[in-house]
């Protein structure tokens, strides 16, 4: 049925050209604005790749059968764009979609391996500032097996910036390089979106997670913005967690935690750990929500394996379509879905993932949907019904309360430069010689230190040191004043080049507002 209304829907727009046209998924029918646009909701839908197209329909046939007012615009991503040329794998009809619609239904895809493809994930995220990426992970026990079954918790990730900019650089030989960005106002977006999160779903604890004892200016301003804004909920406990530690007491104590806020690489790690921690990964649905757009999907991949053999789970994608609807004001078709699915799970209906060799009722992707949408209407009666209402939807945060501010500028000064040359492995204590020589006539900077991987090797270095072919030259101003000039930099980098120098990246080392802006170098 799912299928011809998709047809037919299709070739409605594609007849009507610029006019609109909406499906009500109550009536089956195909209405234009004058006859019942107020009726459904546009929304972007993508099939994506493996199993994508067989838990997408599963997905929507629930939704249709529960009476969701959607109206779903068909785009292609994924491979099949990738491997037809477009390395960014969206067309711009997608994006156009997307923008008007801003609401995204996205089943899994397949990112090709090699041809420098980016993650089109990232990609999504980060051009339409979807900023928070929100994961429960919640325990099914006894129905899904679980070595935790109290476990209900939420990951907020950061979702635009950290080592998932994607920027990165070979400069040597030997040495390859990713750069992390943590700006202020992305903390504070992240950050806010937690304590709100909390604050409207019931929770009553943030965790924050942080390598803030290594990186102490990028995940050290994580940290400062979470006491900052965390400080203007005293109503919710706020704790913090060194990530590693962090992760051990989330894999063998979640209980532990309520919702846990995190930089984007260590959320994407523990939130999927978290997940396969309830029973499978197969269970968890993902929202990742911006300013302006909204996107909905199961956190696993396209699993290309099974694609075909009507074994997925569909019930990631579903309870990100749960989440969807209850963004879109739905409350009431988002309460009487996932009560379905759970007393699904009730029923001993399960697919392959969750088996375990249990005597259950296991059946495959397009089964389950149609056991779900049997129970549509019903109550679980051992886990506690669902029942989303507009106070609980997941804000951003109230009218009142900005995301972010942007502070006044500060009073920058320009105290250094770092060097970073490529030579081969040598004597520091020579490469310092080979810096001091041509530079002797600059009266404006001397060399401070050399450093190898972040290790200082000159002065007083260690000849235990491994050093590779990738050294952090660093030049401070000699002056009363304590500050040199761009063109201070530009006569070092002219007499290092002159001297036959490798010069492959520079950094500035400022103070903003008298404050060090600069990591000092090891043993300074």
């Amino acid at each position: 049925m799912i299928d011809s209304l998709y047809s037919s829907y299709m070739s409605a727009n594609l007849a009507a050209g610029s006019r609109k046209t909406i499906m009500n998924f109550e009536s089956h029918k195909l209405l234009t604005p004058a006859s019942g646009a107020s009726l459904a909701t546009p929304i972007t839908v993508a099939y994506g790749d493996g199993i994508g197209p067989e838990i997408m329909q599963a997905t929507l046939r629930i939704l249709e059968a529960a009476g969701a007012r959607i109206a779903p615009e068909t785009v292609d991503i994924g491979e099949k764009v990738y491997l037809g040329g477009n390395s960014a794998g969206i067309e711009d009809s997608a994006w156009e979609s997307l923008r008007r619609t801003k609401v995204f239904l996205k089943a899994p895809i397949t990112t090709p391996s090699g041809g420098g493809y980016k993650s089109l994930n990232v990609t999504v995220r980060k051009t339409l500032g979807l900023y928070a990426n929100v994961r429960p992970c919640v325990s099914y026990a006894p129905f899904v097996d679980t070595l935790h079954p109290k476990m209900d918790l939420v990951i907020v990730r950061e979702n635009e910036e950290d080592l998932y900019a994607g920027i990165e650089h070979r400069q040597t030989d030997e040495v390859f390089q990713c750069l992390k960005l943590i700006t202020r106002p992305g903390c504070e977006k992240i950050v806010r979106y937690a304590f709100e999160y909390a604050k409207n779903n019931g929770r009553k604890k943030v965790t924050c997670m942080i390598k803030d004892n290594i990186m102490k200016m990028t995940d050290g301003l994580f940290y400062q913005v979470f006491e900052e804004i965390g400080a203007q909920y005293p109503e919710i406990t706020r704790d913090r967690f060194i990530i590693d530690i962090g992760a051990a007491k989330l894999a063998t104590k979640p209980e532990m935690f309520d919702v846990i806020v995190t930089p984007n690489l260590y959320g994407d790690i523990i939130s999927d750990i978290a997940a396969e921690m309830t029973g499978s990964v197969g269970l968890a649905g993902s929202a990742n929500i911006g300013e302006h757009v909204a996107m909905f999907e199961a956190i696993h991949g396209s699993a290309p394996d099974i694609a075909g053999k009507d074994m997925a789970n569909p019930s990631g994608l579903l309870l990100g379509a749960v989440m969807m609807l209850v963004h879109i004001g739905q409350h009431a078709v988002a309460s009487k879905i996932h009560n379905a699915w759970l007393a699904t799970l009730e029923a001993g209906i399960q697919t392959a993932d969750l088996a375990h060799g249990k005597q259950l009722k296991t059946v495959g992707t397009a089964a389950f949907a149609d056991e779900v949408i049997a129970r549509l209407g019903q109550m679980p009666k051992q886990f506690k019904p669902v029942a989303y209402a507009a106070s609980k939807a997941a804000k951003a945060t109230s009218a009142a309360t900005p995301l972010y501010t942007r502070a006044q500028p500060l009073k920058k000064a320009l105290v250094g430069v770092d060097i970073f040359l490529h030579a081969r492995p040598i004597s520091p204590a020579y490469l310092a010689t080979m810096l001091q020589s041509p530079t002797a006539a600059l009266a404006e900077v001397k060399l401070q230190m050399i450093t190898n991987r972040g290790v200082k090797v000159w002065p007083n270095g260690f000849d235990e040191t491994f050093c590779t072919d990738h050294w952090r030259c660093r030049f401070v101003a000699t002056n009363t004043e304590g500050t040199i000039t761009q063109r201070d930099i530009v006569s070092l980098l002219s007499a290092l080049t002159e001297a036959g120098l490798d010069v492959i990246k520079t950094e500035n080392l400022c103070t903003f507002d008298g404050e060090r802006g600069f990591a000092l170098g090891q043993g300074q």
